[in-house]
């Protein structure tokens, strides 16, 4: 299984900051507003789990991808994320607002008698994403304010009344139907095709000698996708009419010849952004898939 993503490098990617509390015993918890973590040029959110719990409030045009499935919403809708799920969260127009809060395991059960991952919202197969009416939202909004203004507060047990806000937000959900509407996918094939579609172009394009292209198998996908590799070379033979492997070997060959023609990289270094632990194996690689070598195909 592919790493999660860790509050570290949360932290590091969303703000290049790391707040003193990560390793309080009670767990970690905080909470932001969504128009503050945009910044321009951004680069998208990766397809992954995280090592932490994600509740998020958002209004407009959004499609999480969560797991083998994608679910369109369209207004206002209260998000669930858990650390056992891969997700990722596509958002529409240039007016994104909203909250959300992250926490841990440990800041969740301090005092509390269940537990997060036991949750409708949380559990694995269960569905994240719940559409509030315009009244609903501006409650739900109204509690993550309460939490912004505690967060920053002097008061001694801030933290039970952050737990108490959570579970609230935990209830307001429970009360309403979850959303079920499948982002243009007709079946279980189709959605996990479009997820693995969606990671594979994620890696791409290569900008950097440093950037790494390192999902190079069908395992690495289905890791990263939480399902059985056979039913991922099931589910994309099944769309597509060809192989995980394929797709994946194709894309390869397309930004090598794009690196090889648009860039003075030697082929070392694009040997190594591709993935390719030795420059003999790309070479051998490329010629096996073009009928030429790295070296004459740029000079062609």
């Amino acid at each position: 299984m592919a790493s999660a993503e860790t509050l570290e490098e949360f932290y590091q990617k969303k703000f290049n900051w790391l707040p003193d509390n990560l390793s309080r015993d009670i767990g970690h918890f905080n909470v932001f507003r969504i128009e503050d973590c945009l910044a321009p040029g951004a680069a998208p959110v990766q397809y992954s789990r995280r090592e932490f719990y994600k509740v998020s409030l958002s209004t407009g045009r959004s499609i999480i991808h969560y797991a083998d499935k994608s679910i369109e919403v369209d207004g206002h809708s209260l998000l669930f994320f858990s650390p056992n799920v891969p997700y990722t969260i596509e958002m529409f127009g240039e007016d994104r607002k909203g909250h959300f809060c992250i926490f841990t395991e440990a800041f969740f059960t301090e005092s509390l008698r269940s537990n997060a991952h036991d949750l409708p919202m949380f559990a694995i197969g269960g569905n994240p994403a719940y559409q509030l009416t315009a009244d609903q939202f501006a409650n739900a909004s109204g509690i993550f304010e309460k939490m912004l203004a505690e967060i920053n507060s002097d008061y001694r047990f801030k933290y039970d009344l952050l737990r108490n806000y959570v579970t609230e937000l935990i209830h307001y959900a429970l009360k309403v139907q979850p959303t079920e509407t499948l982002y243009r996918h007709p079946d279980a094939n189709s959605r996990i095709t479009a997820v693995f579609t969606e990671l594979l172009e994620r890696q791409f394009p290569i900008e950097t000698p440093s950037q790494r292209f390192n999902l190079r198998s069908a395992k690495d996908f289905a890791d990263q996708l939480s399902v059985h590799v056979n039913h991922l070379n099931r589910a994309i033979r099944q769309t597509t009419g060809k192989t995980t492997t394929s797709h994946i070997t194709e894309r390869l060959v397309s930004e090598a010849k794009a690196l090889l023609r648009h860039t003075t990289w030697n082929v070392s270094e694009i040997s190594y952004t591709l993935g390719f632990d030795e420059p003999a194996h790309f070479n051998n690689f490329f010629k096996k898939q073009t009928n030429t070598t790295p070296t004459n195909f740029r000079v062609v």
